[in-house]
């Protein structure tokens, strides 16, 4: 029992938040199937805010300390919001997902330049090759590829939004179901404004709602309340660059459970990442 708590609390928050985050891709698929973008990611949001509140009610303690409001706004307004915003309208002005992913994968290199004072050369070439694991997993959709000049600037302003928000978390000393609630609470704000200037019908089926309930409960509480917690314990670098195994993991859930299999790049592209990660998250010799 003493060695399952050990493995648990050393690997268990992490892989729980890989396979989590992996599962989100599939069912914003079948979600959005029924119903437009920002239907659903307007939905998701405040159903994720009425539940974070309703905790904050059982908990009475709903807000985060005086003094931090500010700032903890502004950070969910970036981390959550404007980067939710960016990404949904990098894919409707062209995008494939794949492009998008790749422009994404550029966040802990960025990070590594900006917040580490002293670059490793190893970690810097980890992160380089578990990218190009990357661009080999979303191979299919880079080759598929339709770039626009707006599609690119929204994937950018998303890479910075995600970027800048998680350096803003990282200096957030607070539980994270304190500060979720007014997170959510401004991303869903930002959603009501951007609603009225973009489609926003739906189907009211098992096939939107079932979705809805997941990416709002699963994704916008549990997931973030582990990316949070391992934002606070780790090293930024090394948490963000855990995004690299999305792709693959959104994979290979679409294996497991649909049974849609894998090409092979995308299986080299598995192995990369893995390797350039190992290299990111070895501990250097004293």
């Amino acid at each position: 029992m003493t060695l399952v708590k050990t493995v648990w609390t050393a690997y268990g928050p992490t892989a729980l938040f890989v396979l989590l985050w992996s599962s989100g891709a599939l069912f914003a698929k079948w979600g959005l199937a029924h119903g437009s973008a920002f239907a659903f990611l307007t939905l998701r949001f405040a159903l994720a805010l009425l539940v974070l509140t309703l905790v904050g009610i059982w908990r009475r303690r709903w807000l985060p300390a005086p003094g931090t409001r500010l700032h903890v706004a502004a950070t969910g307004l970036l981390l959550v919001g404007s980067y939710s915003v960016c990404y949904l309208l990098a894919l409707d002005h062209g995008l494939t997902p794949g492009v998008l992913a790749t422009v994404l994968g550029v966040q802990p290199m960025l990070t590594l330049l900006l917040g580490e004072r002293r670059l490793a050369a190893r970690r810097l070439a980890g992160l380089a090759l578990a990218l190009g694991g990357l661009c080999l997993v979303v191979w299919d959709s880079l080759m598929q590829a339709r770039v626009s000049a707006l599609g690119l600037l929204f994937a950018f302003a998303a890479l910075g939004c995600m970027t800048a928000g998680a350096m803003l978390q990282k200096c957030i000393h607070q539980a994270p179901a304190d500060v979720m609630p007014l997170q959510y609470a401004v991303s869903l704000l930002l959603c009501l404004a951007f609603l009225p200037f973009q489609p926003h019908g739906f189907e009211w089926v098992l096939g939107f709602v079932l979705p809805v309930v997941w990416m709002a409960l699963v994704i916008s509480v549990l997931a973030t309340l582990l990316l949070y917690r391992l934002i606070q314990a780790g090293n930024l670098v090394n948490v963000t660059s855990l995004f690299y195994l999305v792709p693959g993991g959104t994979a290979a859930l679409d294996w497991l459970v649909f049974g849609n299999t894998m090409a092979p790049a995308a299986l080299i592209g598995m192995g990369a990442i893995l390797l350039g990660l190992l290299q990111v998250f070895r501990t250097p010799r004293a």
